[in-house]
């Protein structure tokens, strides 16, 4: 699970308390259950310990973690690693010569009587500790190695998908700024013509350009939009560029009377859409252009075709070209695994097909 920074944060110097809560708990709980009179002098040691410790765990995290188990240098750092908890326990022996430790614990376990006497410090103190201490900086190693590697995955994953994000955008404004400025300027020319043969109809085209470019311009800005939208985005699209096309050309477009609103990514279609009238109809020759936009539960269908006009065929590959594969890269990145397109020219029909398939769940 990835967090947002802040919270990523908090959560981490939560994890470090617990973690040296946990361990404050193994050094300092345990002499108590004794049951012994314990002189100060071991808890000054066992708070050296533990200061050594997490001197050890941040040691690990931020120096040889990153300088060699990230970077593939293993050996040396299970090298410097295996030596770490020995060094620990060297230091552990001379500080309990330094306190008199031996002495002291001895005197302890006399005071408490024939029970603790038996054999006490030689099996309680000299072995058990030792090797408890052994474990224990083991342990604090291992959390160690275990929290910085798997923060490294995470921050890694979080730069990933801030990356593919920035991607998408970059993707979706390309996507925004091949949108033909032509079709905004002939379409206000064609109004303006209205204007003086159909008052009416100009302002329902004017109406339906300032909502084009308002969706455009802000519905946009997010990663999703409605489909409810997007579907009206292509719906005035079509409407618009049918002002400039004569009686020869055929516009079919349906899509569901009802409409169950799904997050989808803005703008998916219009490439398709676009190249459709960019490069399958004609001023003079009988041309065609049949969209459906179909809708099964989760499930969204469009199809998308056009006559081929043989005087810009040539332009069939261009027009396949930046837009599709900008789509396909959007695609990828949006809906991985969970879309089909095909792409389809007949060239003995004279028929060019697109078909996409999204799964939105």
């Amino acid at each position: 699970m990835i967090f947002p920074k802040s919270k990523s944060t908090l959560v981490t110097i939560i994890i470090h308390i617990l973690i040296w809560a946990a361990f404050g708990l193994i050094y300092f709980f345990q002499p108590i259950t004794w049951n012994i009179a314990v002189p100060y002098q071991l808890w000054i040691k066992q708070s050296i310990i533990l200061g050594l410790a997490i001197i050890a765990y941040y040691l690990n995290s931020f120096v040889l973690v990153p300088r060699f188990l990230l970077k593939g240098r293993n050996g040396i750092y299970f090298l410097i690693l295996i030596t770490v908890t020995p060094l620990i326990v060297i230091i552990s022996g001379y500080l309990d010569q330094w306190l008199n430790m031996h002495q002291l614990m001895d005197a302890a376990f006399h005071r408490a009587g024939p029970l603790h006497r038996h054999g006490g410090r030689n099996r309680m103190w000299d072995v058990g500790m030792l090797a408890a201490l052994g474990a224990t900086v083991a342990l604090v190693l291992g959390i160690s190695t275990s929290i910085t590697v798997i923060q490294k995955w995470q921050t890694d994953k979080q730069v990933h998908q801030e990356m593919e994000q920035d991607k998408i955008s970059s993707e979706l404004s390309f996507l925004k700024a091949q949108i033909n400025p032509h079709f905004f300027f002939n379409t206000l020319n064609n109004i303006y013509a209205l204007t003086h043969i159909d008052a009416e109809t100009s302002r329902k085209a004017i109406h339906q350009l300032s909502r084009m470019m308002r969706y455009v311009l802000y519905d946009t800005q997010n990663s999703m939009t409605q489909l409810s939208q997007e579907i009206a985005f292509i719906k005035d699209y079509i409407s618009l560029m049918q002002l400039r096309l004569t009686d020869v050309v055929k516009i079919d477009f349906r899509a569901p009377e009802l409409v169950k609103d799904m997050a989808v990514a803005p703008m998916i279609f219009l490439p398709f859409v676009e190249n459709a009238f960019k490069h399958g109809v004609s001023a003079t020759q009988p041309s065609y252009i049949e969209i459906s936009v179909e809708q099964r539960d989760n499930i969204l269908d469009l199809k998308v075709v056009n006559t081929i006009i043989k005087e810009q065929s040539n332009n069939l590959e261009e027009a396949s070209g930046i837009g599709l594969n900008n789509t396909r890269r959007r695609l990828d990145l949006l809906y991985p695994g969970k879309y089909t397109l095909l792409i389809n020219e007949d060239t003995a029909e004279n028929v060019y097909l697109v078909h996409l398939k999204l799964d939105l769940s």
